[in-house]
């Protein structure tokens, strides 16, 4: 039974993601029962199936494709604290053309803000995420589980770019595209850039860092597993 929870699972995950958009059903739902009503109740039910998957993922039979050698436990450690960061530093990000990103924002080239350094940041945390922690796991389950991940992650940029493009005509997405990045260290050594966004980076790179430390400290209790070296 195995295998099939966990067929089950990923059924469930990736039909939640992509049967709302079939036929305009979101957009009806949305109209019926109120945006925030849909996506509050949305956002538990992805969750509900989050969990599902990660723990159908542990019951299902361990097939090996490669050992996990020491060095591989240090890649989502380095990792993580990185992911987190562009998590904490990716919620309400003032272009809405991302996961996360400020509903009903307008974005400004001339301020472009953390979308200088990455337009998709929280994109590129799950995709980090992910990626990091299939080197660590080489089980079938948690292959398929983390390649799934790293796909949805890294496939869904192109794909909210485009939808970027459409919304802002060429003129406005040619500004968008110049004044942001799929990911860019070269704001960090622009002094004005530094002045106006230094502050607020620090303190949301310092928020995501706790909250790494929690995930590192709980990891063991609650997934069953240390992920120390």
């Amino acid at each position: 039974m195995g295998w099939a929870e966990y067929a089950l699972a990923l059924a469930a995950f990736v039909g939640s993601h992509f049967v709302p958009r079939i036929g305009g059903l979101r957009e009806r739902l949305i109209a019926r029962v109120g945006r925030r009503t849909y996506f509050s109740v949305y956002g538990l039910v992805s969750v509900a199936v989050l969990i599902w998957v990660i723990v159908a993922a542990g019951r299902a039979p361990f097939v090996e494709l490669w050992p996990q050698l020491p060095w591989m436990r240090w890649v989502p450690n380095v990792a993580m604290p990185l992911a987190a960061v562009l998590v904490a530093a990716g919620f309400g990000i003032a272009q809405p053309h991302t996961l996360g990103g400020k509903r009903g924002a307008v974005f400004d080239p001339e301020r472009p803000g953390v979308a200088a350094l990455s337009r998709h940041p929280l994109f590129l945390a799950l995709a980090l995420w992910a990626s990091a922690h299939l080197v660590a796991n080489g089980d079938l389950a948690h292959v398929i589980l983390f390649a799934i991940f790293a796909a949805l992650a890294l496939g869904a940029i192109p794909v909210f770019d485009a939808r970027a493009r459409r919304a802002l005509g060429p003129d406005a997405a040619c500004a968008f595209f110049e004044a942001s990045a799929v990911l860019s260290l070269a704001p960090l050594t622009q002094p004005a850039w530094r002045r106006e966004n230094g502050g607020r980076l620090i303190k949301r790179a310092a928020i995501g860092l706790a909250v790494w430390a929690v995930l590192l400290g709980s990891h063991g209790a609650v997934i069953g597993v240390s992920p120390l070296p």
